[in-house]
């Protein structure tokens, strides 16, 4: 495994801002955000990473398959993560149809049962269509307070038993997300990890909980049995660093850099085998 910044951690650098940083600290792999390739330009960004001589770790995101007319969006980002020869594009599923994000409730479905059917049917249509790009499709399941309005898939055995059927469907195994699960490393032996990401877990959370992720080391999770059961699960793949925090933001971006090194260096990268 080898680290990878995800471009949310350093919000303020544009895409070619994150891509000099990375080449400028040594990072080999990047983790990019659509919104940010779009006002770069998917062109320009995907020769801005090849140049550097880096690899897209992932892109973010597709999914928010519960609400309406999805799937052209999921096209759109299929063909972006092909272009930009994305290991994988991360799949945030949705949460109940009606509820959005950040806004007040106004007309929505309670029926979560059938928003996770709609999530199954609407993979059978893009897992096809991405396997035809060449692009892998990485379920992320969510901590179960986004189950309402990011996520209705909130364990890793349920990403596991959506993505089991096609060839080009795993998942993400996200620190924060998934480090309360009594059956996390069962379900991550048998899973099919596209990308590994990691920050960890504030308590107390903030107001607003989406920026609850910490730097590694300042919140409550133990990493080790975390790291150590998805490579033995046979990921090789980067370990991306993802945190949503206003003061990590607000912080220069290569100090933010060099604390993700060492601190990754520190409690996340697995230790070697003895020689001998």
């Amino acid at each position: 495994m080898s680290l990878s910044l995800n471009q949310w951690t350093t919000k303020r650098w544009t895409v070619r801002e994150a891509v000099d940083g990375c080449a400028r600290h040594g990072l080999e792999a990047i983790g990019l955000w659509r919104q940010n390739v779009a006002e770069q330009g998917l062109e320009a960004s995907a020769k801005l990473v090849r140049d550097a001589g880096l690899r897209v770790s992932s892109l973010c995101r597709g999914g928010f398959l519960t609400g309406d007319d999805a799937l052209d969006d999921n096209r759109r980002a299929i063909d972006e993560a092909a272009a930009l020869n994305a290991s994988c594009l991360v799949m945030v599923v949705g949460g109940l149809p009606g509820v959005v994000p950040g806004e007040p409730l106004g007309r929505f479905s309670r029926d979560l049962p059938a928003a996770r059917a709609k999530v199954a049917e609407s993979l059978e249509v893009l897992a096809p269509y991405a396997a035809e790009a060449g692009v892998r499709l990485a379920l992320e399941p969510l901590h179960p307070m986004y189950c309402a309005d990011r996520a209705v898939l909130s364990t890793l055995r349920q990403a596991n038993d959506l993505a089991e059927p096609f060839a080009n469907v795993g998942v993400v195994v996200d620190t924060f997300h998934v480090w309360w699960d009594p059956e996390v490393l069962t379900e991550i032996a048998r899973a099919k990890i596209f990308s590994y990401q990691v920050c960890d877990f504030l308590v107390p959370l903030p107001a607003d909980v989406l920026l609850g992720r910490g730097m590694m080391g300042d919140g409550v999770i133990d990493f080790g049995p975390l790291t150590e059961a998805v490579g033995a699960a046979g990921y090789d793949g980067d370990v991306e660093v993802e945190i949503f925090n206003a003061d990590v933001w607000a912080r220069d971006p290569d100090e933010v850099v060099a604390e993700m090194i060492t601190r990754y260096e520190r409690l996340i990268a697995p230790t070697p085998a003895p020689r001998g």
